[in-house]
C-alpha cells in the first residue's frame, strides 16, 4: 500500500491532532480575550507589554503540554496503525482502539513510553552527527563551508522522523521488549540510511514550502483583523506572530508531520523487515552514540520488560 494511500486511510488521527491543537489556539485566543479586557478596563497603556508576556509564557506552557504529553500519545498510536497496514496489509476495524491497544501492550506507562523515545531520538540525533552525511559528500570542496553548512541542517531536519520508524520497528517485533526493538531498529537505520535519506529529503522539501506559504498567508490575514480591531500596530503584529506561530505549529504537527511521519515508516517498514542485522554494528554505534549505547544496555538487561 502506497504512503498517500496509508495516509488517508489513517486520518483519523490527523483530525485527533488538529482538535488538540485547536484546543491549544481557543485557550490562548480566550486568553488574549481576557488580558487585553483587563488592560482596557484599567485604562493603564503600560500594563499591555506585561500582559503580553504572560500570554506568551501561558499559551506556550498550553502547547507544550498539549504536543508532549497528549500529543506524544497519539502519535504513538497513529505510528503502532501505521507499521501494521504497511506490514499486514490491512487497516484495522477499530484504528483508535488498536493504536491504544499496541501502546499500552508495548508502553505500560507514558514514562516507559517517553524513556524508549527520548533514548531513540537522542541516538539517532548522534548517529546523524557521526555520519557526517554532507561533509563527507561535499566537505572536501573549497568554498563549500556555508553551503555544508546549510545542507547538514537540512539533512538533521529531514530525518528528524527516523525515531519514529525505529519506534515503528517495536511495534513490529511485539516478541521481543520494547528496548530490544529499539535498539535494532536503529541499527536498521544505521544499514540503510542512504534509502531513509532520499524518502527524508523528499519530504521534507515538500513540509517546508506548504509551511512556508501557510506562514505568510496566515500573519498577512491575522495582521489585518487586529489592525481593523484598533490594537496599536506593533501589539497587533506581535500578537498576529504569536496566534500564526501557533497555528502553523498546530496545522503543520496535525497534517504535515504526519504525512512525513507516514512516508518515513512506510519507507523504513518496506525494507526493514528484510534487513539482516550485522551484530557487530552494535559495538560501532555504542562508539558513536552514548545515547545508544545506554539503549542497548537496556536492551540486555531487559529493563521492565517493555
Amino acid at each position: 500500500m502506497k504512503a498517500n494511500e496509508v495516509y488517508s486511510k489513517t486520518m483519523k488521527f490527523v483530525w485527533l491532532k488538529l482538535a488538540l491543537g485547536g484546543c491549544v489556539i481557543a485557550f490562548s485566543a480566550l486568553l488574549a480575550l481576557i488580558l487585553l479586557g483587563i488592560t482596557t478596563l484599567s485604562g493603564n497603556a503600560d500594563l499591555f507589554p506585561m500582559m503580553l508576556f504572560v500570554w506568551c509564557i501561558l499559551s506556550a506552557a498550553c502547547l507544550g503540554i498539549a504536543q508532549h504529553f497528549v500529543g506524544y500519545i497519539l502519535k504513538a498510536g497513529h505510528i503502532a496503525v501505521v507499521t501494521s497496514i504497511v506490514t499486514n496489509g490491512k487497516v484495522p476495524e477499530n484504528q483508535l482502539a488498536y493504536g491504544k491497544e499496541m501502546v499500552t501492550r508495548r508502553f505500560p506507562t507514558t514514562a516507559a513510553y517517553f524513556a524508549v523515545d527520548r533514548l531513540v531520538a537522542g541516538a539517532v540525533k548522534q548517529i546523524n552527527s557521526g555520519l557526517d552525511i554532507v561533509g563527507n559528500l561535499l566537505g572536501k570542496i573549497p568554498g563549500m563551508d556555508s553551503v555544508v553548512s546549510f545542507a547538514q541542517s537540512f539533512v538533521n531536519i529531514a530525518l528528524g522522523n527516523v525515531d519514529e520508524c525505529c519506534l515503528a520497528y517495536t511495534f513490529y517485533k511485539e516478541d521481543q521488549s520494547a528496548f530490544k526493538s529499539a535498539a535494532d531498529g536503529v541499527v536498521i537505520y544505521f544499514q540503510n540510511w542512504k534509502t531513509v535519506l532520499k524518502a527524508a529529503l523528499k519530504v521534507t522539501f515538500i513540509t517546508f514550502i506548504i509551511s512556508g506559504l501557510a506562514w505568510v498567508i496566515l500573519m498577512v490575514v491575522t495582521v489585518g483583523i487586529l489592525v481593523a480591531t484598533g490594537i496599536p500596530g506593533f501589539g497587533a503584529f506581535f500578537i498576529s506572530m504569536i496566534i500564526t506561530l501557533l497555528t502553523v505549529i498546530v496545522v503543520k504537527s496535525a497534517f504535515m508531520d504526519s504525512y512525513a511521519m507516514v512516508c518515513m515508516v512506510c519507507s523504513y517498514m518496506e525494507t526493514a523487515p528484510s534487513t539482516e542485522l550485522t551484530f557487530d554494528l552494535y559495538d560501532k554505534l555504542c562508539k558513536l552514540s552514548s545515547k545508544f549505547k545506554n539503549l542497548f544496555q537496556h536492551s540486555q538487561e531487559g529493563t521492565a520488560q517493555i
